[in-house]
């Protein structure tokens, strides 16, 4: 079968949630289909990276979206009525190329990663379509527009209005609607959401594996450092959770981990706090760490973090919104807080007993070798994509 993936970013290098899913389900698609790969970007992509995706696509064709083409598609966005999330990565020129790509290659099924792209592919009626919802956009949103300051809450308002009618209405266009929880298929607003099935994301568990390494840090945070769920999380985690853990405990240092930190987390700096961002070799900062904290604070998406720390056999603290999309089983495979004092007191036991550490480690990490398997996740998709 040829599939034509349609995605809002060249999926390499892995620093982000939505290149960390495509890739990873390119790379299992390829096994036995052709790959054709459309990718938008807004930055200058260097070569080298294209080298691994090579690897899995047949053919890659990379349409970079200049500052003034992003400008012109948010102000027709704004007049046409679509979020800016989709405005933002759709431009007319790309959608020219995009019909003589599939002109030239004559796809067996479209493959859209997020609603970003959809606009891409709606129309195509003739040809079997996949949207992959991910995460629900308009969740994040509403979360937004209620922490924004007084004079963006009535765009961030719009924007969460806009976004709950696309991801509504462009449901009709596509044969199969995926997402990556079951917790994110229920917010989606259509009275047909029961047929969007749940893809979850996986883990390489050839490349994360228990790693065993002298302990810098006590804890971790690790992610996206530029994307607001996770700077909102890890400011809670800074100036909440960790006064708490510090009466009890000074010595424990903190590592926030990931690309792109934003003012808000460099801000978090302190003899105590380390921000290293963009690491060549993430697991390196899982070895030298002990135990992961994630308190996220919405309720969309599956944590990447706590399936790559699980792998590795780290033990995990999240909450409750975190946990309700992985599943894992609370004081067993994670452990799950939902107040200051939980988290204080799960890390301080997971510092102190070293035996529950040790056990909720390995049971964390059979769970993910159970049940988060990219290979087995992708096996789904394609079964989809046949049965069209």
């Amino acid at each position: 079968m040829k599939i034509f993936v349609i995605l809002s970013r060249v999926p390499y290098q892995l620093d982000k949630g939505d290149k960390l899913r495509a890739f990873n389900q390119i790379k299992q698609l390829s096994k036995n289909n052709e790959i054709i790969l459309f990718a938008l970007d807004d930055k200058n992509i260097d070569e080298k990276k294209l080298d691994e995706l090579k690897k899995y696509c047949v053919s890659i064709i990379v349409i970079k979206l200049s500052k003034f083409t992003i400008l012109v598609n948010l102000i027709r966005s704004f007049f046409n009525g679509n979020p800016f999330q989709v405005g933002y990565f759709y431009s007319r020129k790309a959608l020219r190329k995009l019909d003589d790509l599939i002109l030239k290659h004559h796809p067996d099924h479209i493959y859209c990663q997020l609603i970003r792209t959809a606009e891409y592919a709606k129309n195509y009626s003739n040809i079997p379509k996949t949207l992959d919802y991910m995460d629900v956009f308009s969740k994040g949103m509403e979360r937004r527009k209620s922490t924004e300051s007084f004079f963006l809450k009535p765009i961030f308002a719009m924007e969460y209005r806009r976004l709950l009618k696309y991801e509504h209405d462009v449901f009709q266009y596509f044969n199969n609607k995926t997402i990556i929880s079951e917790q994110d298929k229920n917010l989606i607003q259509h009275p047909q959401k029961q047929e969007i099935k749940v893809i979850p994301n996986g883990v390489d568990t050839d490349y994360f594996k228990p790693v065993s390494r002298e302990k810098e840090f006590e804890l971790l945070f690790n992610g996206n450092m530029n994307y607001p769920p996770n700077i909102e999380s890890v400011e809670f985690l800074v100036n909440k959770i960790m006064p708490l853990v510090w009466k009890k405990k000074p010595q424990v240092r903190l590592l926030i981990s990931g690309s792109s930190p934003n003012n808000k987390v460099l801000a978090l700096r302190s003899d105590r706090v380390v921000v290293s961002g963009w690491k060549e070799d993430i697991r390196e900062n899982f070895a030298i760490s002990k135990i992961l904290v994630a308190p996220m604070q919405i309720s969309i998406g599956l944590q990447n973090k706590l399936l790559e720390a699980m792998a590795m056999q780290l033990p995990c603290v999240t909450s409750t919104l975190a946990n309700n999309a992985l599943g894992a089983k609370h004081n067993e495979q994670i452990m799950v807080a939902d107040t200051l004092d939980q988290y204080a007191q799960y890390i301080i036991t997971l510092l102190e007993n070293e035996e529950k550490a040790k056990q909720i480690g390995l049971n964390g990490y059979h769970f993910v070798i159970d049940n988060f398997n990219w290979q087995s996740t992708t096996n789904v998709l394609e079964k989809l994509f046949y049965a069209t």
